[in-house]
């Protein structure tokens, strides 16, 4: 009896955590949508009058309330990556991967990428959270490789026992310091400045968490200046374990 009070007690809670964050959401973007708007007027209205100095002004306010409202739709997602229901299948990692791509297809344009793909195994898991890990992964592969003349992404994975597979994307980026690994998977961590690489650091905290959901690990390697490389653990199919 206890015990079924517990969960009741702790089902209402999340519902009121759910109504709490929607509520806040529409809250936050209320003000963000007017302080963008009435930037953007103003630069219309004030015409030629304004300075080149006064235009970036408004511009830094326009691009600052459109950030904001990126993170708040980021930490909506994180938030409900905790609660939302998880469907167990057999998910084709080679296929999930393709599709990433085809999503990220404009951040491709214009960029000099060597792609180097293994074969990745069947696991098991929920495809839309996994897609999710593999956009915010591949995603920043992308992003810390932006300063190269040619990007080098590689994906692949490697079995060391018979129930799980290690999953990795590996760039030539600009790495990061070993001594700072902890805060890699930390929401609001930054180990870069902002003016250098855009982001709203929410990106690998969801993967961490939709990783430990499935029962596996993340965990990163990296050098300033040598790349990076992200890992995550997942289960196996059965039917290939």
């Amino acid at each position: 009896m206890e015990l079924q009070s517990r969960g009741e007690m702790l089902q209402a809670a999340n519902k009121e955590l759910e109504a709490f964050s929607y509520s806040v959401s529409h809250d936050l973007r209320a003000p963000l949508r007017h302080i963008d708007g009435y930037a953007a007027l103003l630069s219309k209205a004030a015409g030629e009058a304004l300075s080149d100095k006064a235009r970036r002004y408004l511009q830094t306010i326009s691009d600052s309330a459109k950030q904001m409202g990126q993170l708040i739709d980021d930490l909506l997602v994180f938030s409900r990556m905790g609660r939302q229901d998880m469907l167990r299948t057999t998910v084709n990692l080679d296929q999930l991967v393709k599709t990433v791509l085809h999503d990220l297809r404009l951040d491709l344009q214009g960029r000099t990428i060597s792609w180097t793909m293994h074969p990745l195994p069947n696991v098991s898991g929920d495809p839309a959270m996994l897609r999710q890990v593999l956009l915010n992964l591949i995603s920043n592969a992308l992003k810390f490789t932006a300063t190269r003349p040619e990007a080098k992404i590689e994906i692949g994975a490697v079995r060391r026992n018979s129930g799980e597979a290690e999953v990795f994307v590996r760039d030539n980026g600009v790495g990061f310091d070993m001594q700072y690994v902890n805060k890699l998977f930390g929401v609001f961590q930054r180990l870069h400045r902002n003016d250098e690489f855009e982001g709203t650091v929410i990106g690998l905290a969801n993967v961490r968490r939709i990783i430990h959901r499935h029962g596996g690990r993340t965990w990163a390697e990296g050098a300033p200046d040598q790349g990076a490389t992200f890992y995550f653990s997942l289960p196996l199919a059965r039917s290939l374990r």
